[in-house]
């Protein structure tokens, strides 16, 4: 028997994983949908809870960035992902429960989705936020069962200096990927912004923009979420080979 050819993986590539359906029930009595994929034949070595854009935007659970982390990086680096949408929000999965509350409430969110996987069992929690759920992270995710967070185009609007020392206090990691072009928060602010955590990286991404448009920056930030919490499978292969 032949062994089938190495394909590239491309914008729209799903590979294999045990995707299944969740229900994330808030403390403040609210049902939010996600979905939580898992590496198909092992066990995961760790574990991103994601958080997406601002939903009064259109962000939600399947935002490209987060869908293309659930659909590559369960077979490619062994991690589970956590999606879901927070109060108010719709997807294709559905329509969480409750209303969008700007921030505050959503700690709510946050928190459920912690819990969530703490139950499950699941390891090593990271929190992936993008834009919103930047602040949300920073915000409603420094607690012990957190082992530290990964922020997409960080706007700082939401979370402040108190949040910051918060994090600084911790020493535990924070990683901003800062898009040379960003709408909200270029990498020279961002840098003295999160001067204030000693523990904190800031990484400045070549041309790309607060949406991260385009095949090359989602590798790249893909690569340097996978270079943080799983070294072993860094960097991303461009192939993939059942």
């Amino acid at each position: 028997m032949t062994s089938s050819a190495p394909v590239e993986i491309r914008a729209s590539t799903v590979l294999p994983a045990r995707r299944e359906p969740i229900v994330l029930r808030t403390g403040d009595g609210l049902d939010l949908v996600g979905e939580l994929a898992l590496p198909a034949h092992r066990d995961p070595v760790a574990t991103l809870i994601c958080l997406h854009p601002l939903p009064t935007a259109g962000g939600m659970m399947d935002s490209h960035l987060l869908r293309k982390a659930a659909y590559r990086l369960p077979a490619l680096a062994d991690l589970a992902v956590l999606r879901f949408n927070t109060r108010g929000t719709s997807s294709e999965r559905g329509t969480s429960g409750g209303e969008f509350g700007g921030g505050g409430p959503e700690r709510h969110d946050v928190a459920a989705a912690i819990a969530f996987c703490v139950a499950a069992g699941l390891p090593r929690l990271w929190l992936v936020g993008w834009s919103f759920g930047t602040e949300l992270a920073l915000m409603w995710g420094n607690v012990p069962e957190v082992e530290g967070a990964i922020l997409l185009s960080p706007a700082l609007r939401r979370a402040g200096d108190a949040d910051l020392d918060g994090w600084a206090a911790s020493g535990k990691p924070l990683i901003a990927l800062v898009p040379e072009l960003d709408d909200y928060l270029r990498p020279d602010e961002a840098k003295a912004r999160f001067a204030r955590v000693p523990q904190a990286q800031v990484i400045a991404v070549s041309k790309a923009r607060h949406l991260w448009v385009g095949e090359n920056h989602v590798r790249i930030a893909l690569d340097e979420i996978v270079r943080l919490v799983n070294p072993a499978a860094w960097p991303l292969p461009t192939y993939w080979k059942d």
